[in-house]
């Protein structure tokens, strides 16, 4: 009798695989269950602080399918930056199971968990909001694990629900269900809710009792409808919010919150009536309906060309006065939608003014207590809800220009994605600036901006400051060893954050080799290379004590040449000459040798005492500080022309003088400004700067207007002035020191005609440009540049400390 033994079992590998990036808030151990349950492998799945822990035990083809697979198909939100993979004893236990989360030591130069950001509400969630026999339906609080709030309600890593806003919400046995089933799509979504269990909301009106749930939206739409305004509660705060269409409640809320002509923006129910009032190509269409939901300003359509009725333009024209584009988002989250209605509800308002609950240049209210008294003389009713908001994240605002998108506040839906390093940093917190303030907190190669913050001249902001930093160090777990500030001796920013540092002494960074070097960060470049950075902006503390803001830097990380600057012209009276834009107007004109003609509308404009008080403090220099700022003379322009001889808001005068070169269209023929060097150092033989002289454009421009040309035909023969300025300057860069790169930085490249006639020309002349795309051009992205160049001055104090110098062509 023969005896037939059996095969022995194949061998059994068990891998331990660590994943790093953002994966967690992503249903990314779900996903991790679902592929080892596909591939029948055993083991667990926890997240950490570091990311996620993965250990699958299997046949060893189904081991390493699982690991090339992870990556590959990791979920839509994921973003999977090193997986490490170590194999380990086999135990021959059977299942797998998501195991609870456990502690972590943060982040690290390679890797660590990262913290999504707020995403808006999926279709999925939608479509179960909108359907009467969903249990979901019409509960404003509807998430799963691709969409709702991460950043703003998480209050530490790992990323659980025990770390989150939603700790107190306890979930029912329906919910728990889904939360633990693998095949459910809320499997571990950390901010599932229902009716049953979730945050509530609650309608406030003075003197009247407080409506709770389906009652408290129902009143807030018929006060909207009615003319109201409304605060509502949103994902990262406070909305102010009222009937885009009614130009009574327009202005009411405009006078309220004392607004001047600063455009509102404005909330479509989607993107069809969106495209009724703006021009929308693909690119504008990609950003306007992403995960992120930003506010993208986008170009009014005029009447004739199928766009808004006379009436609907007539309401525009109350909530952007004056302004070419329109700032236009969608819904985000489930109150919107609902706000805006669902089938079978009373008619409502179809367009909704959604502007920051705050007074200009503070932060945006998160707090409900804080909100019923700081918000009282603003409103007349609040819709809110009882889920606290940890952070506040205000909305982000984009354009797209030459089809890429141009961030110009980088908040809500991008934050706290991290940007990727060129190099290895030490643990630093960047202050950033003054205005449209947001740090960064850096390790490793990944770099943490904090969302919009606001202007620090109120002790609100510089509180919401600190918060920010303490929040923002708990989620990506850095201790900065370093703080980098700017230069200006009384920039609050740099005053706080050096009470947040380990004790050392800033690394104090030059403004405008911070708007450079966040550039060059941006684009992953390493510093080897110095690149010419034209780096325009309003205003910018300069080595020798004047304002900067029209230069041209030849610059690496290490250190930065002044190559070229507009010519200086006296700022009179500082902040007012910010305010009255004709102040500049008549400075310009002074220094160009052109006479203050009645003919001139930025004379007329001028008080006659006031214009007496001003060629006296002209002639005398008394608080006339020096100014090379690209920004000014856009005022300077504006004024000139007849467009904006006072200024609302930040760069109102050059918003508008960009909207009427737009109007026109490109100019067949620019002004010239005028190139000549300044003298060099004796001392050591190097050149002067190159100084670039207005006063040829603004005769030629007054030429003009006397001639009758209209505002727009200037406008456009300005802008291409200046385009033409920095292609000569930057082919003369490129002459003398061979350089081939070139950043477009700083606020003015906001721009939208500048940067792309700038970025068009260049590049025709065979430079590499470098322009803005993850962070804004604007003081915004300055803390990315700071945090670089202190970093190469850290390094370079434990190395042997050299003198910059930039390569000869």
């Amino acid at each position: 009798m023969t005896v037939h033994q059996s095969a022995a079992p194949a061998p059994l590998l068990r891998r331990r695989v660590s994943v790093q990036g953002l994966v967690q808030g992503v249903g990314f151990r779900p996903f991790v269950h679902a592929l080892a349950a596909e591939l029948a492998l055993a083991g667990h799945v926890t997240n950490t602080g570091e990311g996620v822990l993965v250990e699958v035990e299997g046949a060893p083809a189904a081991v390493d399918g699982f690991c090339r697979r992870l990556a590959a198909e990791a979920p839509p939100l994921a973003d999977v930056a090193a997986v490490h993979q170590e194999d380990i004893a086999a135990t021959g236990r059977a299942g797998f199971a998501i195991a609870p989360s456990r502690p972590g030591g943060g982040a690290s130069p390679v890797g660590g968990a990262l913290i999504p950001p707020d995403v808006a509400t999926c279709a999925r969630c939608l479509a179960e909001l909108a359907d009467p026999k969903d249990r979901r339906y019409r509960h404003p609080f509807i998430t799963c694990t691709d969409c709702g709030p991460r950043f703003t309600i998480v209050t530490a890593l790992p990323y659980d629900r025990a770390h989150t806003t939603m700790a107190d919400f306890p979930m029912c046995a329906d919910c728990a269900g889904e939360y633990a089933d693998p095949t459910d799509r809320r499997f571990h979504a950390q901010p599932v809710s229902c009716h049953s269990c979730g945050p509530q909301l609650a309608l406030v009106v003075p003197g009247a009792p407080a409506l709770d749930g389906a009652a408290a939206l129902a009143g807030a739409r018929r006060l909207l409808a009615g003319g109201a305004v409304v605060a509502v509660k949103g994902i990262g705060g406070y909305h102010l919010v009222c009937d885009a269409l009614d130009a009574a409640a327009v202005a009411l809320l405009r006078r309220r919150k004392n607004r001047g002509d600063k455009p509102f923006a404005v909330m479509a129910r989607d993107v069809a009536g969106a495209a009724e009032l703006v021009h929308l190509d693909a690119a504008e269409r990609e950003v306007l309906t992403g995960p992120a939901r930003p506010i993208v300003l986008l170009r009014r359509r005029a009447g004739g060309d199928g766009g808004p009725s006379p009436r609907v333009a007539a309401a525009l024209d109350a909530v952007a006065p004056n302004a070419p584009d329109l700032g236009v988002l969608l819904p985000y989250a489930p109150l919107h939608h609902l706000l805006f209605g669902l089938p079978g509800d009373p008619p409502g308002p179809a367009l909704l003014v959604m502007t920051s609950a705050n007074l200009a240049g503070e932060p945006i209210v998160t707090d409900d207590a804080e909100a019923l008294v700081r918000l009282a003389a603003l409103v007349d009713a609040w819709l809110t809800h009882d889920r606290p908001i940890r952070v506040p994240c205000d909305d982000s605002v984009m354009r797209v220009v030459d089809g890429a998108p141009l961030p110009l506040r980088r908040s809500r839906g991008l934050v706290p994605t991290p940007v990727p390093l060129p190099a290895s940093v030490p643990p630093v917190l960047a202050a950033g600036g003054d205005l449209k303030n947001a740090f960064a907190i850096a390790e490793g190669r990944r770099a943490w901006l904090s969302g919009h913050v606001g202007d620090m001249d109120d002790l609100a902001t510089l509180d919401a400051f600190d918060r920010a930093v303490d929040h923002l160090r708990a989620v990506c777990g850095v201790r900065p060893r370093l703080v980098a500030t700017d230069r200006h001796p009384g920039y609050r920013s740099a005053r706080r954050a050096a009470g947040l540092g380990a004790g050392a002494d800033p690394i104090r960074v030059q403004h405008h080799h911070a708007h450079v070097a966040a550039a060059m960060a941006e684009h992953r470049r390493d510093g080897s290379r110095p690149v010419i950075g034209v780096a325009f902006d309003g205003t910018g503390y300069g080595d020798d004590g004047a304002v900067w803001g029209g230069e041209v830097l030849l610059a690496d990380y290490a250190g930065y040449e002044r190559f070229a600057r507009l010519a200086y012209v006296p700022l009179p009276g500082g902040d007012a000459a910010v305010a009255r834009p004709y102040r500049m107007a008549l400075a310009h004109l002074r220094a160009a040798g052109i006479a203050w003609s009645p003919r001139l509308a930025c004379v007329t404009a001028c008080p006659a005492d006031e214009r007496l008080a001003l060629e006296h403090q002209l002639a005398s220099g008394l608080h006339c500080v020096p100014t090379s700022s690209m920004g000014r003379l856009f005022d300077a322009v504006s004024s000139l022309v007849g467009i904006c001889h006072r200024a609302g808001y930040e760069a109102q005068a050059a918003v508008e003088l960009e909207g009427a070169a737009r109007t026109h269209g490109p100019a067949a023929q620019g002004y010239r400004f005028a190139l000549h060097a300044e003298d060099g150092d004796a001392r050591d033989g190097s050149a002067g700067a190159v100084c670039a002289d207005p006063g040829p454009v603004l005769a030629a421009a007054v030429a003009d207007l006397r001639a009758g040309a209209d505002a727009g035909l200037v406008a456009a023969r300005f802008h291409a002035a200046v385009v033409d300025l920095v292609r000569r300057l930057c082919a003369l860069a490129r002459e003398r020191h061979g350089l081939a790169e070139v950043a477009l930085t700083g606020g003015v490249f906001a721009n939208a005609v500048l940067l792309s006639g700038c970025a068009r020309g260049l590049a025709a002349d065979g430079f590499t440009v470098l322009r803005h795309h993850r962070v804004p051009p604007n003081d915004g992205g300055l803390a990315l540049g700071q945090l670089m160049v202190a970093a190469h001055a850290a390094d370079r104090e434990e190395s042997a400390p050299c003198a910059w110098q930039c390569p000869a062509g």
